[in-house]
């Protein structure tokens, strides 16, 4: 195991520790990437309602589909081994899910005639992948326990795989909606008050949407998600630019000679780790995302809402509470649910409704 796994492995023994000490076990193992990539695998998760007549658990698939978790579990590892990058994929098409009408499986839906899905929405078109890894994984459930695991678990599952703890038993829907998702979903552009707000509507809190925004700590973007960042976006009230100057003019020279299409690590210091290093590049005013960096602005602060500036630095000097609180998080984001009433199934093929 190369240095940058040994050095997440020892944070993610501190995440068991939290886990544990919450009755919620965590199995600890990690996967090495041909980049040195390092994420954690982990299971638990006590039993909870979703809503929606939805029960979550650890347990869901124990008798009916007793290998689906490992089954998940080893096409995941196989996939970020190929494409270390493929875990904050992975992790982000579970976050693009479950903000549009709870975690269904909707992202997953291609368009076809008279049926319009979430792909092609702004924040998701060009932007979303790992489609072709769920589609891996459900091909082989079937094949173990036919209409049993549902697409919105795989994704679940896989995003748990790719980093934390998440509970199963959801039912996949068969609508989506792109309006949904061109405006629920939050921008790399977004300030603090709009970030705020956007988690709110789903049921989430600031504390929550700083958490989530830890996962940033891994994976990549492409200049045009972060161009505002490099035209002077983030001035402070004294008139300098907000950021490291060498870290900025590094990014511009990238920018500049790939007319937008390059890619930039999330977090420059230990991109291959999920760590809390994230936060640390804030304080030190490295966030690539102009909707990163603001977490960590003096005007972070949003009325009626935690202390998103406190809790940045918080997270950056105590990365067993950011694994604790991102845990907790993901469990919350996981719990989102469609309304009452709404009607759902185990699809074959995720892409398309039975």
């Amino acid at each position: 195991m190369d240095k940058l796994a040994t050095v997440f492995l020892s944070a993610l023994l501190a995440l068991a520790s939290a886990a544990a000490a919450s009755a919620t076990p965590v199995n600890k193992s990690c996967v090495t990437g041909s980049a040195g990539a390092a994420v954690s695998i982990g299971y638990g998760g006590a039993s909870s309602s979703a809503g929606a007549g939805v029960s979550l658990g650890a347990d869901a698939y124990r008798s009916a589909c007793p290998l689906a978790e490992e089954i998940v579990r080893a096409a995941v590892e196989r996939a970020v081994a190929a494409d270390p990058r493929m875990a904050a994929s992975l992790l982000r098409l579970h976050f693009h899910d479950c903000f549009v009408n709870g975690c269904d499986g909707s992202v997953l839906l291609d368009d076809k005639p008279f049926f319009v899905g979430e792909k092609m929405a702004g924040p998701n078109a060009n932007s979303l992948r790992g489609f072709e890894v769920i589609d891996a994984i459900k091909v082989e459930l079937e094949k173990a326990c036919e209409e049993t695991v549902s697409c919105a678990d795989v994704l679940a599952i896989a995003a748990r795989d790719s980093v934390v703890a998440v509970e199963v038993g959801r039912k996949d829907s068969r609508t989506a909606s792109l309006q949904g998702a061109n405006t629920n979903l939050p921008a790399p552009t977004s300030g603090v008050a709009t970030l705020v707000q956007k988690f709110r509507n789903v049921g989430l809190s600031a504390k929550d949407m700083v958490a989530l925004t830890g996962a940033h700590t891994i994976g990549k973007a492409r200049c045009t998600t972060f161009s505002a960042r490099l035209a002077g976006v983030g001035v402070s009230a004294g008139g300098t630019t907000t950021g490291d100057l060498a870290f900025l003019q590094s990014l511009q020279q990238l920018c500049a000679v790939s007319a937008g299409s390059a890619l930039a690590h999330l977090d420059l210091a230990t991109p291959a780790t999920f760590d809390n290093q994230y936060y640390i590049n804030l304080l030190s005013g490295e966030g690539l995302l102009p909707s990163d960096q603001a977490l960590a602005s003096a005007g972070a602060a949003v009325a009626g809402a935690e202390d998103v500036a406190g809790l940045v630095a918080a997270y950056a000097f105590d990365a067993s509470l950011f694994f604790d609180d991102f845990a907790s998080s993901m469990l919350r984001m996981g719990r989102l649910t469609p309304g009452a009433g709404t009607p759902g199934e185990v699809r074959r093929n995720c892409r398309v409704v039975n």
